[in-house]
């Protein structure tokens, strides 16, 4: 005997606020298949129900990943599960993070910040930020025209975002160029002399509220307030016999990687904690044979270094090398990631890694 089925009429006049209820009790990866199906179910991702539920869970409903961009990946990013320790064998296309990808047909992944992506668009003088579960994006302009800029840096914050960048323009002192997601307008801060970095694939360190860079020799830190437009050198002697300096944020503290030795060639590769006395306190050391290995894969060209958190993790690579070399501080132990199946046998330089924690609630 087969069941009734439920009358139209008796369903169609459920009290929207239950409606709203039931639903947010799917599993949130569940719903997101299903949204497709309905505007009304599309919509009710941005109800209150749903934002009070997924967004101030203790867990979090969706894996973490390390995100591959490398000219080789044809117009894909492979994606490195983190939670599980393997790769995904479905990568996202340019086509996911880019609706319109087929009116930009120049563009290039600049950097990522809890679940936002940031794209350049040079052919349309713009930024994109984007938001891959929600489906938002924003397309900013550039400040300028002619406009080049390094450094970018995508900020988030609980309420937005910033993008920071620097820019020499006509003159030859560099501004700082910084975007506020909630003006939403850019803001201009001149008076800046020092060359920041060797290395244009390493970002911004996001500390405190200011953003921390380290410079070529003689080695120092620096910061830059993002409300003030305010430039200060970190008062912080540090290590003694540094060859390349490299900093990392996570889980409220400042973390220096740096590598030891003489005349520009490291022997070692240690890492620091900046504590509250202001002092560079030693971490770790890497190992011996992991440490080999990472020095003859860049060759001791040091500008293609660059660091960056990720869940619990300090991840450092190289611009010409396809694995990663990362430290899980829960574990106090280094580890080489796998490369990546899917890319070529004989691949080129170009590889540019990032952090991608999906956040369904990150604004554009």
């Amino acid at each position: 005997m087969t069941k009734p089925d439920m009358d139209p009429e008796i369903w169609s006049r459920m009290p929207e606020e239950l409606l709203e209820k039931i639903l947010s009790l799917l599993p949130l990866k569940t719903f997101l298949y299903l949204r497709s199906t309905c505007k009304n179910f599309k919509s009710l991702i941005f109800s209150p129900s749903f934002i009070s539920r997924h967004s101030s869970g203790s867990s979090l409903p969706f894996s973490s990943f390390l995100l591959l961009s490398h000219p080789q990946c044809y117009n894909q990013f492979p994606l490195y599960d983190t939670g599980l320790g393997t790769w995904r064998s479905v990568a996202l296309s340019h086509s996911d993070l880019l609706p319109a990808a087929s009116t930009a047909p120049s563009f290039s992944l600049l950097s990522t910040s809890s679940g936002l992506f940031c794209f350049s668009l040079p052919r349309s003088s713009s930024f994109l930020v984007c938001n891959l579960l929600a489906r938002t994006s924003r397309i900013i302009k550039f400040p300028a025209f002619p406009f080049a800029f390094e450094l970018l840096t995508l900020v988030s914050t609980p309420v937005g975002y910033k993008l920071f960048m620097l820019s020499t323009g006509s003159s030859s002192k560099f501004s700082a160029f910084v975007y506020d997601s909630n003006a939403p307008s850019w803001r201009k801060f001149d008076g800046f002399d020092p060359v920041l970095s060797d290395n244009y694939q390493q970002e911004g360190v996001f500390f405190n509220g200011c953003l921390y860079f380290s410079t070529p020799e003689p080695f120092s830190v620096v910061s830059f307030d993002l409300e003030s437009g305010k430039w200060e050198t970190l008062n912080s002697e540090l290590p003694g016999d540094l060859s390349f300096v490299r900093l990392v944020c996570g889980e409220g503290k400042l973390y220096l990687i740096g590598g030891i030795g003489s005349n520009g060639i490291s022997r070692a590769i240690k890492l620091w904690e900046l504590d509250q006395a202001k002092n560079w306190v030693e971490v770790e050391n890497l190992p011996e044979m992991i440490c080999r290995k990472f020095l003859s894969v860049c060759y001791h060209n040091y500008e293609h270094v660059y660091c960056f958190w990720h869940q619990g993790m300090i991840c450092v690579c190289c611009y010409t090398w396809p694995e990663i070399l990362y430290y899980k501080m829960s574990r106090r132990t280094w580890y080489w990631l796998p490369k990546c199946p899917s890319l070529p046998v004989k691949c080129s330089c170009g590889f540019r890694w990032f952090s991608f924690v999906p956040a369904l609630y990150a604004p554009v």
